[in-house]
């Protein structure tokens, strides 16, 4: 596991860095769309598993952002 590290950031820092992962996961997600019609299954699996991270990240962000 990796080591945490504390870096201080505003809430609209955070909400900017929510929106890219936000723009990141689609294309993620696109990508394993492709895959799966490409019949690509490892593809698939490494879209799906980057895609899953990203949602576990911008959930642990999004309460940090202000609504």
């Amino acid at each position: 596991m990796s080591t945490p590290i504390n870096v201080p950031l505003t809430s609209d820092e955070i909400e900017m860095l929510v929106d890219a992962l936000e723009v990141d996961l689609e294309g993620y997600l696109e990508s394993a769309k492709e895959a799966r019609g490409n019949g690509n299954r490892e593809d698939v699996t490494t879209f799906t598993e980057a895609a899953t991270r990203i949602q576990t990240l911008m959930g642990r962000l999004q309460g940090f952002v202000e609504e």
